[in-house]
């Protein structure tokens, strides 16, 4: 836990005592997610852009309050209310109404490091509990440059114990070890915290979407260890992800390590609280990861005061152990695109990649596309669904399940994470005189879990590869090979499906077939090509070229290009069971 050397070193006894303690191989133990706490027990914030930040603005007390009931827990750090400060400055100057002009966002930047030191001391704990100044990836972009160096200005007179710089993702060069530096040169001690498991960057339902990068990560951390970076810690990703990460970054560098995950599901402006996982079952959880010589733990979004008391009391007498998690439990094996059985049609040619010689829809709901109108055009030919039950998933304006109940199933409940899509849907099917047939419900597709089986179930859902590089917004989970919600869907199908059950899905090719087969043996299933069709890239996929492009280098990906022109290949997907399952008894 070395200071920089490029600035005076302005260490205090509450950090002093954090050193003492790793030394001393005690469990340090971090607080939980404020933002979190917030929520919780008070209305979500309007201010989206601030997240958890806004409560300085509007809700200092209640800031406060959260801070106390950490502090009384016994954990050793405090983090400060301040997450999103630096997008504070861009918010007011673009919309002052929304925050209280006569409160600068350097003044409630001092004011977070006050309310967490205030409920430090009214908890008795001066001395025992540092105060980190908690900040995000925000940092690393160019445009908050200055605003970062203007933050350390305000933090000169009245400096935190330590600076937390966390839920970074990408090692950006030179800028984030640029943006260090910086932080580094107020002689503050600097911790560090990556979103970050042992197959590389993940988001925050822990959906793997960065590239292959090998030992990169590893070789940063050896960095920060050199440039005088305190510690390095693993933060805000799901618990089944953290274990192997720290005896991973063990074999680069003696920084001291720790983790702090999250519970429950981040739904866009809300969290939802995971409250299967209880105090004592995250303290279990702990001790594994303190077996594998995690010497700072504490808890990110969901994680309350009673999950860190429980670290306190279990593990505050163990010491860091050296266990390292089985190679085979951790790897994440990537398909092998030469490995994967080839689609065929009838006459035994290959379909992949082609042998080329290419409703009432309301205001904001999602317009069918190429692919959903082949989805449409197989189910109207065939008459599927005919005295079946069946489910559409991405409902939209409701094409699949409308013509599924014109074409006589016994029912359709249709799904899509956009109410107004749902009531799109059932207005059609009231249209087409089929709405006594067809139930709507609005989801969020990650959350959802089937409550029982169909005949039939169809699906023509968004894939669309998205650039890592852009500049991180909150929890907003990027998608680096536009498979989430394919990926999503193939695990549940399963569940879905009754045992003689049969799906359609619709998959672009610019996401590969490898991984879709690789997950269908895994999950019993098997599929093959029913119909393909062209699609153009529209302007969103014109957006998003570059990332297309780099997904295809580095998979079985593919388009068509003719003259100027750029095609994907819509493919339909018939899958069944392997075998199919028992159903039953009634």
């Amino acid at each position: 836990m070395t200071a920089s050397t490029s600035a005076t070193a302005r260490t205090t006894a509450a950090y002093e005592r954090l050193e003492q303690m790793v030394a001393d191989d005690r469990l340090v133990v971090l607080d939980g997610g404020v933002a979190t706490e917030l929520q919780r027990h008070r209305s979500p914030a309007e201010d989206g852009d601030l997240w958890g930040t806004w409560a300085l603005y509007r809700a200092p007390r209640a800031v406060l309050e959260v801070h106390r009931s950490y502090a009384a827990t016994g954990c050793h750090v405090i983090s400060t209310d301040t997450w999103s400060i630096l997008s504070a400055p861009e918010i007011g100057f673009g919309s002052a109404s929304r925050l209280v002009e006569a409160q600068h966002w350097m003044d409630i930047a001092r004011m977070g490091v006050r309310l967490a030191r205030q409920a430090v001391d009214e908890a008795g704990r001066t001395g025992e509990c540092a105060v980190a100044f908690a900040i995000s990836e925000e940092a690393n972009s160019p445009e908050r440059r200055e605003t970062l160096e203007l933050l350390t200005r305000a933090l000169a007179d009245d400096p935190p114990d330590l600076i937390l710089m966390e839920t970074m993702t990408l090692i950006r060069e030179p800028r984030t070890f640029d943006t260090i530096e910086i932080l580094l040169e107020t002689g503050l001690p600097v911790w560090l915290s990556f979103r970050r498991c042992r197959h590389g960057v993940c988001g925050v339902q822990g959906q793997h979407w960065g590239p292959p990068e090998g030992d990169l990560f590893g070789r940063a951390a050896r960095r920060f260890e050199e440039m005088g970076v305190g510690a390095l810690l693993i933060n805000c990703l799901p618990v089944e992800h953290v274990p192997g990460m720290i005896s991973w970054l063990r074999d680069f560098t003696s920084l001291p390590l720790g983790v702090y995950p999250n519970l429950g599901d981040y739904g866009g402006r809300e969290w939802r609280f995971d409250e299967l996982v209880g105090p004592a079952e995250y303290a279990t959880l702990a001790r594994g990861w303190r077996d594998e010589g995690a010497q700072i733990i504490g808890g990110c979004c969901g994680v309350t005061p009673e999950h860190v008391r429980a670290l306190v009391t279990e593990l505050g007498e163990t010491k860091p152990g050296h266990r390292r998690p089985l190679v085979d439990e951790l790897l994440l094996v990537e398909p092998d695109p030469a490995a994967a059985e080839m689609w065929r049609d009838d006459r035994g040619r290959s379909l992949y990649p082609l042998p080329f010689p290419d409703l009432a829809v309301e205001e904001g709901v999602f317009v069918p596309t190429t692919g959903s109108y082949l989805v449409w055009k197989s189910i109207f030919t065939s008459g599927a669904g005919e005295g079946l039950s069946c489910m559409d998933v991405g409902c939209g304006c409701g094409i699949l399940a409308v013509q599924l109940a014109l074409n006589g199933a016994e029912r359709v409940h249709a799904i899509d994470i956009d109410r107004n899509a749902v009531a799109n849907t059932l207005a059609n099917a009231f249209r087409n005189g089929v709405s006594d047939r067809v139930t709507g419900e609005a989801v969020n597709f990650f959350h959802w879990e089937p409550r029982e089986r169909f005949d039939l179930v169809v699906a023509s859902l968004y894939q669309m590869p998205v650039d890592p590089y852009q500049e991180p917004t909150g929890h907003r989970p990027l998608d680096y090979w536009g498979r989430n919600l394919i990926d999503h869907f193939i695990r549940l199908l399963p569940s879905m499906l009754a045992p003689e059950g049969t799906a359609f899905l619709m998959q672009l090719s610019i996401i590969g077939q490898a991984q879709t087969e690789a997950l269908l043996a895994e999950h019993g299933l098997a599929a093959h090509v029913v119909d393909y069709s062209f699609f153009p890239f529209e302007p969103v996929f014109e957006e998003n070229r570059a990332q297309i492009e780099r997904v295809e280098q580095l998979s079985d990906a593919y388009h068509i290009k003719v003259a100027d022109e750029d095609v994907m290949v819509a493919y339909l997907l018939e899958i069944r069971r392997v075998e199919p399952v028992a159903a039953h008894p009634s």
